[in-house]
């Protein structure tokens, strides 16, 4: 059966069931692998994304904005010091005023309310690049990287994980691993 995740939006890996994950990394490598052989075709073009940043991060930034404009995509960056959204712009009307200009929106912050406010108000996919409670893109790129790194089926995979195991980026790894049958 044909995966087609058009309009949805992921909010926690929660939102996928094992084979869209797998079908996201299987797609995920196939657009690097494109993109380091030179035959990269953008299937973004004419599509603008709003990157709502209440915390920092290099590296979440960098790859979200690489990725759009590799696809062709615009990006609009709205950082930390950079709106008033949530302050004296509620994050409800901020969202209807962005679904009616970006064709997405990634958001990384505080709150699992906010991005499910973004979500319902917005009108179109909303992804979560990190909050207090979940972190999904980091674990699809996690989950990708050990299959890069291990060359292994991650159902044949067994993982530990060192550290606080009740934040938002180890409940999310224990998902994502769970669905995907790593031990």
């Amino acid at each position: 059966m044909p995966i087609n995740l058009h309009g949805r939006s992921v909010l926690s890996l929660d939102d996928l069931d094992a084979e869209e994950i797998r079908y996201l990394l299987r797609l995920a490598a196939d657009l690097k692998a494109a993109k380091l052989g030179g035959y990269e075709v953008p299937r973004l073009t004419r599509k603008n994304i709003a990157l709502i940043f209440e915390k920092d991060s290099t590296r979440t930034r960098t790859g979200f904005e690489v990725a759009a404009y590799d696809q062709g995509a615009h990006v609009t960056y709205m950082g930390p010091t950079g709106s008033h959204i949530g302050h004296k712009e509620s994050m409800k009307d901020t969202a209807r005023v962005l679904g009616r200009i970006y064709d997405a929106i990634e958001y990384r912050g505080f709150a699992q309310s906010a991005v499910e406010t973004l979500k319902t108000y917005s009108g179109v996919p909303v992804y979560n690049g990190l909050t207090d409670v979940s972190h999904p893109t980091q674990i699809l790129a996690d989950l990708m990287t050990m299959r890069e790194f291990t060359h292994k089926h991650l159902s044949d995979m067994v993982l530990a994980f060192l550290g606080d195991g009740r934040d938002n980026v180890a409940m999310s790894l224990a998902l994502g691993a769970a669905k995907v049958g790593i031990d």
